[in-house]
C-alpha cells in the first residue's frame, strides 16, 4: 500500500469520492421532475450525486444533503458530524444552521492583520481552526503532507495555489505553486439559479453568511 492510499484509510471510504462528486446537475432519471436537481450524497452507495427522487430507491441507507454557498459546496454540520470527526475545520453560519465547506476554496493571499491561517491552503481562518475544508484536513493530516509541500513548493504550474517568485538572471519570475486539496468540482450539467452569500464574522466563533 502507498503512502497517498495509507493517509486515505484513515478516513471513510465514502469520502474522498463525495469531495470529487459535483452536484447540483439536473437528474438524467427524473429530468422532467420538479425537484430534478442533485444535491444528495449515498454514504453507503457512493454512487455520486443524488435528486430527492432518487432517495427512494435509497431507503434506510445513510443520505446527506449538499448545500451551496458562494458557488462552493457546503454541508450542515449537524449532518457530517454524525459520521466525521470535523475537529479542526472552520465553521460557519448559513441560516442559523452551522456549515462547513466540502473543499478547498482559493485565496490569493491572506488579508492584512491575519493571525491564522489553513494549513493547507492559507485561506484566512479564525484562531480556534486548523483548515478552511473538510479536503484541506484530509489532506494537513496526512503522514507525508509536510514532505510534499516542501516539494510542490519548486513546481511551477499554470493554475491553482498561491504565487511564489524565483530570480533568473536577475529577473523575478512568478511561478503558481499547486494546490494541495481540490477546490470544488465544477459544475458539468445545466443547474438552477444560484445565490452568492456575502460572509460576516459572527459573535459566536464561526463565520455568518447571509442572503
Amino acid at each position: 500500500m502507498g503512502e497517498d492510499e495509507d493517509d486515505y484509510s484513515k478516513w471513510p471510504a465514502w469520502l474522498r469520492p463525495l469531495l470529487q462528486t459535483s452536484f447540483f446537475c439536473q437528474c438524467k432519471l427524473h429530468a422532467s421532475a420538479h425537484k430534478s436537481e442533485c444535491n444528495m450524497y449515498c454514504l453507503d452507495c457512493m454512487n455520486g450525486a443524488l435528486c430527492s427522487l432518487c432517495l427512494n430507491f435509497h431507503k434506510e441507507h445513510r443520505a446527506i444533503q449538499i448545500r451551496r454557498s458562494s458557488y462552493h459546496d457546503v454541508i450542515r454540520v449537524s449532518e457530517i458530524q454524525k459520521y466525521l470527526d470535523i475537529t479542526g475545520v472552520q465553521t460557519y453560519i448559513i441560516n442559523s444552521a452551522k456549515i462547513v465547506f466540502l473543499n478547498e476554496r482559493p485565496q490569493p493571499r491572506p488579508g492584512k492583520g491575519v493571525t491564522n491561517t489553513c494549513r493547507v491552503c492559507e485561506r484566512s481562518l479564525l484562531d480556534s481552526f486548523n483548515f478552511c475544508s473538510l479536503g484541506c484536513k484530509i489532506v494537513g493530516t496526512s503522514n507525508n503532507f509536510e514532505k510534499k509541500k516542501k516539494k510542490k513548493r519548486n513546481i511551477c504550474v499554470e493554475v491553482g495555489g498561491s504565487d511564489s517568485e524565483e530570480s533568473i538572471n536577475g529577473k523575478v519570475i512568478k511561478k503558481k505553486i499547486r494546490s494541495f486539496s481540490p477546490s470544488t468540482p465544477p459544475q458539468t450539467c445545466a443547474s438552477g439559479k444560484r445565490r452568492k452569500g456575502i460572509p460576516h464574522r459572527a459573535p459566536t466563533g464561526g463565520i455568518i453568511i447571509e442572503y
